[in-house]
């Protein structure tokens, strides 16, 4: 049926109306007038979010300026397309569906797709923003009911459950999506969100008392006994709340908590004095007690001792030494100083104006900088994000990982990384990473795995050492009754059962290894060199050869061209065109340093009209030998005596030995610094040598692992004469030479399988050998430092640092194996006196508690390595 102008227009009436109502009751998500569902108009109230595209192809510069307008043409969009990684950043507000811009580039022929980080990202952000919907959909519906006079469910108004649920943490900003706890929950050890310095000294006001009636005859008033008695209860019930907790924990999933013998003995040392105060003479007006400072006189045990001071003494010693754990027990990762970047704090940046196609410079959030922005940074502000200088200068901070208090100057073409303090910028830096792909998130993370590993190898110490406590148990049964069948007095056998458990000190077994591994772990985290783990450390300390890979390691990377020696009839400058049109592309030292001889040579005219000014190379390869292959364009002299450009086979390579050289080539290879020899048509057409600086602090290095009793060893693809003059140089005893880089791990392996245990240093292009070493050290791995091929990482460029690597392992090492020691002979010595009946079990616990301060103090001198 047909409706008339009329019937339109009514029904168009009644359904605006409808969509009014329904808005002014804040159940619609339509916009209402002055609004738009991109958040760019008055009304604006869409968050914004951040993502990426990956680009299948982007053909031209000119191409990137369409997709950019593609993706503009979206209200809201601003887009910014990076060429070098065909990606597209855009930031839209959250009501874009990416789908639309996906489909506005696929009309212009371009696909592309959602980068795994964008899809995961905004998976969270639809998922916050239908809670935010559904919680703005139950406040319009409150508001509305209110103004009613209508109360919410449960008689309360909707404004007192929003601010009730709000201290609940359901609507606050800092609440994490994944809690974290914030203290260990592994039963073996007392819970330390329950040793607070509250229950410390209520413990300690109510123990003073109770020594001093104990130990002091004079204070000892009538019914004193009892009055020791009413203090002490709570201090055992109370105080030592933590430790029972933690004993029927354990007990409970068939372990033994560290702390069992120390709540087994103020347990029974208690209700001990419970039953002498109720069944013998203890308990009656008049009665005094004459006990000695931690000594035993068995004479005295023999009427009858009270033992309330040491439930209580032994309570509070427990809590305090607990207390003083937990600066032991801080983690780098808590330290103040750690460097943090807040996601919501504002920085300037310049970026091209969607509308105008100016440069203009804005304020916008750290989590929504792109790839490429250009920020500003000024004095005293916290650099966000990795990135290159490329306007100002000024001091850096680079925090407590970059090397503590040191100061770093940087300058236009500096490196910068997220996590610095700049001191007197402002700075103008250019983007490189953001977010979880800074250096600083790769080190964060890097610590937070070797943690995870050092958490499992405590918790191994930890059960290990809990398996001590059954014993103690067991001993001390044993020792009470042999002491009451022998002696014949069960004060006497009690006194010395007592003093068994309270010696026995588990704790300062378990803490031994953990607490020194870990801080060696944070001390080079500290000193730029990340250690996967504490085993690595162990690993490190029985190492008896140090491997350096030669390139980027013990040379400083900066090659130069040195020598030019041609073939007979050849010409030297071509020689240099054709080395540089192969090593184009490649971004090892020795390639650029021919590029660059050979681009100064053009420039400079070298070689008349002879030399083409541009060398065309194509289909330029690796082969299996690691040499450059591919095809170049030159002059080739043809029948008639004349010359053409023709494409010829030509080849960059190493020469391992001599047996493929001769005469004036061979004596070149081996006269001067690194050779790399041209050839083509199969013809060898010259050799250039390469100077290779060695590093400043290389030769002091190599000594002072040399006299440390390691032997080195170099590792290097040149000729035996040109690697062993290089060796000489700094001191190294061994030189593999001739290596291709394809037969580097095995030559690794051939080391190990001579009896050495090998630490292999190389740089990112030697992965293979770090795998097959003991342990594999990543050098110069600032680009790449989640490496798993990787036990260790070192941040600098100074050969020193792998020495202070050792150094730290050897340090380490020793002082768990010295804990280790104290640990159990401290044990074995304390069981054994109070076994034999000359240890006070006051004497015992102070005895214990000692043991584990001993532990931790050692143990923290690693800290100031």
């Amino acid at each position: 049926m047909a409706l008339d102008d009329t019937g339109d227009s009514s029904v168009e009436a009644a359904i605006a109306e409808a969509k009014l109502a329904a808005r002014n009751a804040g159940l619609s998500a339509e916009p209402a007038a002055g609004e738009t569902t991109h958040g760019t108009g008055p009304g604006d109230h869409f968050d914004w979010t951040s993502f990426a595209l990956e680009i299948e192809e982007i053909r031209s510069a000119a191409h990137i300026a369409d997709i950019e307008h593609a993706l503009t043409q979206v209200a809201g969009v601003r887009a910014s397309v990076i060429y070098a990684t065909n990606t597209a950043w855009i930031s839209a507000p959250d009501s874009v569906d990416p789908n639309l811009l996906i489909e506005k580039l696929d009309d212009i022929g371009v696909t592309a797709w959602l980068t795994r980080s964008s899809l995961r990202r905004r998976a969270e952000r639809l998922q916050s923003a239908t809670r935010r919907n559904r919680l703005s959909y139950h406040r319009g519906a409150s508001w509305k009911l209110r103004s009613l006079g209508i109360k919410g469910i449960g008689g309360r108004d909707s404004g007192e459950r929003t601010d009730a649920t709000r201290e609940e943490g359901i609507l606050r900003t800092d609440v994490r999506l994944m809690p974290k706890e914030k203290e260990p929950t592994d039963v073996l050890f007392t819970a330390r969100a329950l040793v607070t310095r509250t229950r410390l000294v209520v413990s300690v006001l109510l123990t003073i008392p109770v020594l001093v009636m104990a130990y002091d005859r004079s204070a000892q008033f009538d019914y004193w006994q009892w009055v020791s008695l009413a203090l002490a209860t709570p201090v055992v019930l109370w105080g030592a709340w933590p430790f029972h907790r933690a004993a029927v924990a354990g007990l409970r999933r068939g372990m033994s908590a560290l702390d069992a013998a120390s709540s087994v003995a103020i347990i029974v040392s208690y209700l001990w004095s419970i039953i002498l105060l109720t069944s013998t003479p203890a308990g009656e007006v008049g009665w005094k007690s004459s006990p000695e400072w931690f000594a035993v006189q068995h004479s005295v045990f023999a009427s009858g001792e009270l033992f309330l001071d040491v439930a209580c003494g032994c309570t509070v010693l427990l809590l305090f030494g607990r207390l003083l754990t937990r600066f032991s027990a801080s983690s780098l990762l808590d330290d103040k100083r750690w460097p943090e970047v807040d996601p919501h704090d504002e920085v300037q940046v310049v970026r091209k104006d969607p509308d105008t196609k100016k440069m203009t410079s804005t304020a916008i959030a750290v989590q929504e900088i792109r790839v490429g922005d250009d920020i500003t940074v000024d004095d005293g502000h916290t650099i966000p994000s990795d990135g290159r200088v490329i306007g100002g200068s000024a001091k850096v901070h680079p925090g407590l990982v970059g090397g503590g208090n040191m100061t770093v100057d940087v300058k236009v073409n500096s490196t910068v990384t997220a996590g610095s303090v700049v001191e007197g910028g402002p700075l103008k830096i250019r983007v490189a990473n953001t977010g979880s792909r800074t250096k600083l998130a790769a080190i964060r993370r890097w610590l937070v795995e070797s943690s995870r590993y050092g958490n499992r190898s405590a918790q191994l110490a930890t059960r290990s050492a809990s398996l001590l406590v059954p014993w103690a148990i067991s001993l001390s049964m044993v020792d009470f009754i042999l002491w009451w069948l022998i002696g014949g007095n069960l004060n006497s056998a009690f006194a010395t059962a007592l003093a068994v458990l309270c010696c026995v000190g588990p704790v300062a077994l378990a803490l031994s290894t953990s607490i020194a591994m870990r801080l060696g772990v944070e001390a080079g985290v500290r000193r730029g060199v990340l250690v996967r783990d504490a085993e690595t450390i162990r690993e490190l300390n029985e190492i008896t050869t140090v491997v350096f890979n030669r390139v980027g390691t013990l040379a400083a990377g900066e090659m130069s061209v040195e020598t030019i020696t041609a073939e007979v009839g050849e010409n030297p400058e071509l020689v240099l065109r054709v080395a540089g049109a192969l090593a184009m592309e490649s971004d090892h030292p020795a390639s650029r340093a021919l590029v660059k001889a050979a681009r100064e040579a053009r420039d400079a005219g070298t070689g008349g009209e002879d030399i083409p000014h541009w060398i065309e190379a194509s289909d330029v390869h690796f082969d299996g030998q690691g040499d450059f292959v591919g095809r170049v364009e030159i002059p080739v002299a043809t029948a008639d005596g004349s010359t053409e450009m023709k494409f010829v086979d030509a080849r960059l390579w190493r020469p391992k030995d001599l047996s493929q050289l001769h005469g004036r080539i061979a004596s070149a290879t081996v006269a001067g610094g690194t050779p790399l020899v041209v050839s083509w048509k199969g013809t060898v057409r010259g050799v250039i040598t390469l100077y290779d600086r060695v590093k400043d602090d290389a030769q002091d290095a190599v000594g002072e692992l040399e006299s440390l009793g390691y032997e080195t060893v170099m590792l290097t693809r040149d000729t035996y004469p040109v690697a062993r003059r290089f060796a000489d140089n700094l001191g190294i005893s061994k030189v593999l030479a001739g290596i291709s880089p394809d037969k580097k791990a095995s030559a690794v392996r051939s080391v190990h399988a001579a009896g050495e245990k090998v630490c292999f240093v190389g740089d990112p292009s030697v992965l293979g050998c770090l795998r097959v070493a003991d342990v594999g050290v990543l050098m110069d791995g600032d680009d790449r430092i989640d490496v798993p091929e990787a036990d260790v990482v070192i941040l600098r460029r100074e050969v020193q640092s792998v020495t202070e690597l050792l150094v730290l392992s050897r340090r380490v090492s020793a002082v768990v194996d010295r804990n280790i020691a104290i640990s159990w002979v401290y044990n074995g010595v304390a069981i054994a006196a109070s076994c034999a009946g000359v240890l006070h079990p006051m004497a015992a616990t102070v005895a214990m508690i000692a043991s584990s301060m001993i532990i931790e103090a050692r143990s923290n001198r690693v800290r100031n390595f």
